[in-house]
């Protein structure tokens, strides 16, 4: 599924593309979650900015975890074989992360459809020497996304040149978000079922969504199983099991406990799925 050429554009740029990963079906059933989860008819505008309290935050990140279709793509083989290829790994724990909504631009409710770009990782302490891929990120397409439509952004640039872009940048700057002055950030389209993976160390994030219609998109990404660490797998499978969110400022997850009171049992797994859960353990 990697190819040579998508390992050296990866290693040029930060991140690759690769498409098709998952069927359009599936991506279908995710964006049917996320209108009923926040409980509107999405051929109503209207309805796009006007969301549960809690439940759609800034950017558009939708309060939602653990629903069957989520875990259906989390668990799809072709997903697992991108990461696995790619990072040289087979055994990987997948993360439990949300699913994205952002409506077009409107006036009155900016910051559902904000633009943003960071590092999830603090640069003021990286390794010396500069490693990479620190580890990895991603998203899947969940619609087609235009290159206005607030999908993806990075900037490639910084990524090239990052050791001596560090070493030139002021002592008290904020060590998340970058100076961008004469760099470009580049929007990468898609299609349903694409699926994007990048290094943390490059510069990332959504940007505006100008178009007529939300952007979709589900966050996925794989690091290897960390057996050893015994609370961090013992908390993934209790948030599993409860459909409970992640711990910590990033992920608020919804008021209401939706999730926790719509469905009566946690999302079925395959057998790959309880493997990248970190219910069962990957064989040697």
């Amino acid at each position: 599924m990697i190819t040579k050429e998508h390992v050296a554009f990866f290693r040029e740029n930060g991140y690759v593309k690769i498409e098709g990963v998952v069927p359009k079906d599936n991506c279908d059933r995710v964006i049917d979650a996320i209108w009923d989860c926040l409980g509107h008819d999405p051929s109503n505008p209207d309805n796009w900015y006007d969301p549960p309290k809690g439940v759609l935050g800034s950017a558009g990140m939708v309060e939602m975890y653990h629903h069957q279709s989520m875990w259906d793509n989390r668990q799809h083989p072709a997903v697992h074989q991108a990461f696995a290829e790619l990072l040289g790994e087979e055994k990987l724990w997948v993360t439990l992360d949300r699913v994205n909504m952002k409506p077009p631009v409107r006036s009155d409710r900016k910051e559902l459809s904000a633009g943003f770009i960071h590092w999830d990782t603090d640069t003021s302490k990286l390794p010396n020497p500069l490693r990479k891929p620190l580890g990895v990120q991603g998203v899947l397409y969940l619609a087609d996304t235009a290159v206005n439509q607030g999908g993806f952004q990075c900037v490639p640039g910084i990524y090239r040149v990052l050791e001596e872009y560090l070493q030139t940048q002021p002592e008290g700057r904020n060590p998340s978000v970058p100076d961008l002055t004469g760099y470009e950030v580049e929007a990468i389209p898609g299609k349903a079922g694409d699926l994007v993976i990048w290094d943390i160390l490059l510069p990332h994030g959504n940007g505006h969504n100008y178009a007529d219609s939300p952007r979709y998109a589900q966050y996925i990404s794989m690091s290897p199983a960390r057996y050893h660490r015994v609370e961090e797998r013992n908390a993934r499978i209790e948030q599993y099991q409860k459909r409970d969110h992640p711990k910590g400022a990033a992920f608020p997850g919804d008021p209401r406990m939706w999730e926790q009171t719509r469905f009566d049992s946690p999302p079925v797994l395959t057998q790959l799925g309880r493997k990248l859960l970190g219910l069962d353990a990957w064989e040697d």
